[in-house]
C-alpha cells in the first residue's frame, strides 16, 4: 500500500470501518511510513479534542418538563364538533386505522421486549466481527474444513455451505456468544459487504421467516431443522433474504 492509497483510508481505519484485509494493509504501511503515522496521530488528537467535556451541550434547566408538558397537550383527545353526512362511510376506514395502530403498538412493544436485547447482541456481534482479528476463527471457503472445526466448540452441528457460485462465498466461521450461550457464526461475503449468520438450537422459537432493522443493520431470522438462524448485515433486506433462501435449500 502506498501513501496515496493509505491517506484516504486513515479516518476509516481509526473508526474501525475497514474490512480485515484493508486494515492489515493499513497497519503494515503505518509501521513503515512515519508521514502517514503522524497523520493518524493528528486524526486521533482531533477526535480527543472533539470529545472533550467542554464541547458537550448542557440542556437548559426545565427543558425536560416543558417537553413532557407539550407532549401531554398533544396527546389529549380532540372533540369532533362537525358531523358530516358521510360519517358512517368513515367507519370501515376508522376500523382499518385502529387495526393498523394496534399492530404498530404491538410491534413497538415487541421491539422493546427481550427480543430487542437479542437484536442488540446480534448487531454487536456483527460489528465486533468487523474489527481487526475478530472476523473468523477458521478462515477458509472450504465447507468441509469449517463444519468439523465446530466439533466440541458448540453442542450442535451447524450446517455449512459455500455459495460462491451465487455471489455469497463463504469466508469462514467462528464461535460467538449470544443470549448467554456460545453460538456458531458463519461469515459470508457479498460484493464488499460481510454477512454474519448466527446459528443455535431453536428451543421453541416461532417458525417462519421474519425481517428486522436495528442500528442501521438488517436482520433476517428463520428456523430450519431444529436450529434458529439470524443473518445480520448492512446488505438490504432483499439480498439478505436471498442468502437465507440459499441456506434453507442447502439442507432440506
Amino acid at each position: 500500500m502506498t501513501c496515496e492509497q493509505a491517506q484516504p483510508l486513515l479516518s476509516a481505519y481509526l473508526d474501525r470501518e475497514l474490512d480485515l484485509s484493508k486494515s492489515l494493509e493499513a497497519e503494515d504501511h503505518l509501521r513503515e511510513c512515519k508521514r502517514c503515522a503522524a497523520t493518524l496521530q493528528q486524526h486521533e488528537a482531533l477526535r480527543s479534542a472533539l470529545g472533550a467535556a467542554s464541547l458537550a451541550f448542557e440542556p437548559p434547566a426545565g427543558l425536560e418538563r416543558r417537553v413532557r408538558k407539550a407532549a401531554r397537550h398533544e396527546a389529549k383527545p380532540r372533540v369532533l364538533l362537525a358531523r358530516a353526512p358521510w360519517r358512517w362511510a368513515a367507519v370501515p376506514m376508522a376500523a382499518t386505522l385502529a387495526a393498523a395502530l394496534t399492530w404498530s403498538v404491538s410491534m413497538h412493544r415487541e421491539a422493546t421486549s427481550g427480543e430487542a436485547v437479542v437484536l442488540n447482541e446480534l448487531v454487536s456481534g456483527h460489528v465486533r466481527s468487523l474489527m481487526v482479528d475478530h472476523l473468523v476463527d477458521v478462515a477458509t471457503s472450504d465447507q468441509h474444513t469449517v463444519k468439523p472445526w465446530f466439533n466440541g466448540k458448540v453442542d450442535f452441528a451447524p450446517p455449512v455451505a459455500d455459495f460462491a457460485a451465487s455471489g455469497f462465498p463463504l469466508v469462514g466461521g467462528r464461535v460467538d456468544y449470544i443470549g448467554g450461550r456460545p453460538v456458531a457464526a458463519l461469515v459470508y461475503r457479498h460484493d464488499r459487504h460481510l454477512v454474519n449468520v448466527f446459528i443455535w438450537p431453536a428451543g421453541g422459537a416461532p417458525a417462519g421467516q421474519q425481517e428486522f432493522s436495528s442500528q442501521g443493520y438488517h436482520l433476517v431470522r428463520w428456523n430450519d431443522a431444529d436450529l434458529e438462524y439470524w443473518a445480520v448485515s448492512d446488505l438490504n433486506a432483499r439480498e439478505l433474504a436471498v442468502l437465507a433462501a440459499l441456506l434453507r435449500q442447502s439442507h432440506p
